[in-house]
């Protein structure tokens, strides 16, 4: 198995943009994360355990949130292989949100294919995902290249990334079961910054930075950049999830609606639709609705409501405002400019 160092080596020249940075390393990079999965001691427990979570990890996404975090640690000088046990352990606690998270809001599908649960059975998909939060800190304490001083650092991050990722679990699953449409902007935003923000943007960026030597100030201004451009990537992934791509819509297109997720196009809808264009939109979101054509209609109250263009604009300013911050916060380099042009990369996919 290469290391980071080896695969990056790899390639002659570092890619100019962030998306060709995540289509030239997602699957070396995936493959290096997914070898801290292990093997059971009996072969049962692959069977049911560790064989279905290498499978489900093999089927991610771009892996933006580990080569995220060596971004970072290459923008402030730093050795890349330094950060790759912090890397898995962030990128293995996705999986188990993933795992978890589907169960709660019983969905039926991640990433094209049937949820775990639907395929394994419910017992044994939360002890997936038990395992996956297993794997956050264990390589983190056992990794060779890291000081002991580091390792408390780094763990300390990782453990309130997990508080801060449950906390905003806990909104979004409790507005969801007391059917609460009181909530304002203001209150998606906290639930999105601690659910989303610190796991998907701030802590792999601030990691990235702590393992590759950088002063505190870099590691804030790093951790400041996460927590926007990850903020602006869930309302993204929202905005997708309602009037995406093709992409988007081959996979569980507007099932937002069908879960009844408060996001921030539905409670901006329902602070500013008409009343009656409010209240059926409630009607549709209380039904747990599949039917593509009311699930249209939705889309159309948040539409006429001005609540699709609102969470675009603020979106964009997001990451128009972090990008200008971030590019003054760090030395020129290839890995800066990436990190810069991830801001990009998020708003030019709600186009």
């Amino acid at each position: 198995m290469k290391n980071i160092t080896e695969i990056l080596a790899c390639v002659e020249e570092t890619p100019a943009t962030f998306e060709s940075y995540l289509k030239c390393y997602a699957d070396p990079v995936g493959e290096l994360i997914n070898s801290y999965i292990p093997h059971g001691a009996h072969g049962d427990m692959d069977r049911y355990l560790y064989a279905p979570l290498y499978r489900y990890s093999e089927n991610a996404g771009k892996r933006h949130r580990p080569l995220i975090c060596y971004a970072a640690c290459l923008a402030v000088g730093g050795n890349p292989d330094c950060a790759t046990t912090s890397a898995a352990a962030i990128e293995h606690f996705h999986s188990a949100a993933l795992i978890h998270d589907d169960i709660a809001d019983e969905a039926e599908l991640r990433r094209g294919e049937p949820c775990l649960h639907l395929t394994e059975g419910l017992g044994l998909a939360i002890n997936m995902g038990d395992l996956a939060l297993s794997m956050v800190n264990g390589p983190v304490v056992n990794d060779p290249l890291l000081d002991d001083a580091t390792k408390v650092r780094v763990i300390s991050e990782l453990i309130a990334m997990t508080c801060r990722t449950v906390e905003g679990q806990a909104l979004d699953l409790g507005w969801a079961r007391d059917g609460r449409y009181d909530i304002a902007p203001e209150d998606y935003l906290t639930m999105a910054i601690h659910k989303t923000a610190h796991y998907s943007g701030a802590v792999p960026l601030a990691v990235g930075a702590i393992v590759g030597g950088a002063d505190d100030e870099k590691v804030e201004a790093l951790r400041s950049y996460g927590l926007d451009t990850g903020l602006a990537f869930q309302i993204q992934d929202d905005l997708l999830n309602l009037v995406g791509t093709d992409e988007a819509k081959k996979k569980d297109f507007r099932s937002d609606i069908t879960e009844g997720k408060r996001t921030l196009v539905v409670v901006h809808a329902l602070q500013n639709a008409a009343p009656e264009a409010r209240g059926r939109l409630i009607e549709i979101l209380s039904a747990k609705e599949r039917d593509p054509e009311v699930l249209a209609e939705a889309v159309e109250i948040m539409e006429e409501a001005g609540s699709i263009d609102y969470a675009r604009s603020f979106a964009e300013d997001l990451t128009l405002n972090a990008k200008a911050r971030l590019a003054g916060a760090l030395s020129p380099s290839p890995y800066r400019d990436l990190l810069v042009s991830m801001a990009d990369w998020f708003v030019n996919r709600l186009k």
